[in-house]
């Protein structure tokens, strides 16, 4: 018999006295707005370390973790040869702002084992590589406006921090203070999977696109899985109109092949970045293209970029680290079916109890939805209403040692860490979280 009691809650005494002492210092007490916990119940879990599969909080509470880092550990917490890796580049200095040969060695591992790329930059956020990758398309095709679609994320600069407004195509609006109304009407923003508004939008601006930007597989809303049709509409649209085809690999990058979503779309994009996973967790980015395009960047063309920091030894060695561990043989075979029985024995639960309940998944990327919907493709698709059943859900998960992303928008992660009994245990926790939620 499964436990449907509900659990009481853990303890966050010392995590709640952290939380009341960072509200001092950073808005929200948090400096990412995510972490602040608004969209589930109680107060921010400080977390302490991490190691293999788990997580420990202030307070001494174990989790099976999910959430990676919101990705980037596909390998878990604290693995060793990263570890050591980092340790001996420590020992060495941990800043230069000069090029070191750790630079070489990352970008050789990446370009020759991708064939989408010809030369990269690295820079140290996704959100500062989608920023580039931007100015790239627009300075290559002398063009200013951008296509973006609803409900997907690409970091927090000014030209992509926009919604949909209320027609089907429509400018931008923006979505957060500071942004200015100029900038936004650069950028087109319409639904996904529809073809019609792409081309009405390529026909109602006629050789103003620069670029058409989309996430690998969209999953800062959901996991919105795209049909292969509709990725291979847009690559031929926009060679049809002269405009760039950005690939914002930020989450699939190295997490769904290491090729990522360019590969399993068989889709050559014009420009694709990428984020944290290829510094092992340590804070970096990086925008790739082929030569001729990527001639177009500073020092060789006149696109100017640049940062202190970027190629930080540091997290290039731990990147080396991480990246030659994906390269092992039947990394990604073994880590996607370990994702597929995940997923598989979670849903014949679910049907089994006929529960509104549906695992959305692709490679190792999963989302919980509260819904009986087969696709959802499209942010409009998905009730907003049942981020209220989420906030139950996520108390009762860590209640029972699983820890989610504090949102019911945001996808989960299988790493290389987790094994078949704390998926076990994992799953358990799970069933009888949703015995409560439905109860």
């Amino acid at each position: 018999m499964l436990n449907t009691s509900k659990k009481s809650d853990i303890s966050r005494e010392k995590s709640a006295e952290l939380y009341k002492k960072a509200k001092q210092y950073f808005p929200g007490g948090v400096n990412s707005p995510v972490r602040a916990f608004k969209s589930v119940y109680g107060t921010p879990l400080f977390i302490e370390r991490g190691d293999g599969c788990f997580i420990w909080d202030a307070d001494g509470n174990q989790f099976i973790d999910f959430c990676c880092s919101w990705g980037p550990l596909i390998l878990g917490h604290n693995h060793a040869k990263i570890r050591e890796k980092v340790t001996q580049t420590l020992e060495r200095g941990l800043s230069f702002g000069a090029p070191t040969a750790l630079e070489n060695e990352l970008a050789e591992l990446i370009l020759e084992h991708n064939k989408y790329l010809e030369k990269i930059r690295f820079v140290s956020s996704g959100t500062e590589a989608v920023m580039s990758a931007i100015r790239l398309a627009r300075g290559y095709t002398g063009r200013d406006k951008i296509i973006k679609f609803e409900g997907c994320y690409h970091g927090h600069s000014d030209s992509l921090l926009v919604k949909a407004g209320s027609g089907l195509v429509t400018f931008g609006e923006t979505s957060s203070a500071g942004v200015p109304k100029s900038f936004a009407d650069e950028t087109i923003v319409i639904p996904l999977n529809d073809r019609k508004a792409v081309e009405t939008a390529f026909t109602q601006f006629n050789r103003q696109i620069a670029a058409v930007i989309i996430e690998g597989v969209p999953a800062n809303n959901g996991l919105l899985i795209q049909e292969e049709a509709y990725i291979h509409f847009l690559r031929d649209i926009t060679k049809q109109n002269k405009a760039l085809l950005i690939f914002d690999e930020v989450i699939t990058g190295f997490r769904m092949g290491f090729e990522g979503a360019a590969a399993h779309y068989g889709v050559q994009p014009d420009i694709i970045t990428y984020g944290k996973i290829i510094g092992g967790g340590m804070p970096v980015g990086a925008y790739g293209a082929s030569a001729e395009l990527m001639g177009h960047i500073s020092p060789d063309g006149g696109v100017y970029q640049a940062g202190t920091l970027s190629g930080n030894p540091v997290a290039m060695a731990a990147g080396i680290a991480q990246l030659t561990e994906l390269r092992s043989n039947n990394f990604y075979k073994n880590l996607n079916t370990k994702a597929e029985e995940f997923v598989v024995a979670i849903q014949e639960f679910v049907a089994a109890k006929n529960y509104t309940f549906k695992v959305f998944h692709i490679g190792s990327i999963f989302w919980f939805a509260f819904t009986n919907q087969e696709n959802i493709r499209a942010a409009r698709d998905i009730d907003h209403s049942s981020m209220d059943y989420y906030k139950v859900f996520h108390r009762e998960l860590l209640n029972r040692g699983v820890y989610l992303g504090p949102s019911g928008y945001e996808v989960g992660f299988i790493s290389a860490a987790h094994n078949k009994v704390e998926l076990e245990k994992a799953q358990q926790a799970i069933f009888e979280s949703l015995e409560v939620v439905f109860g």
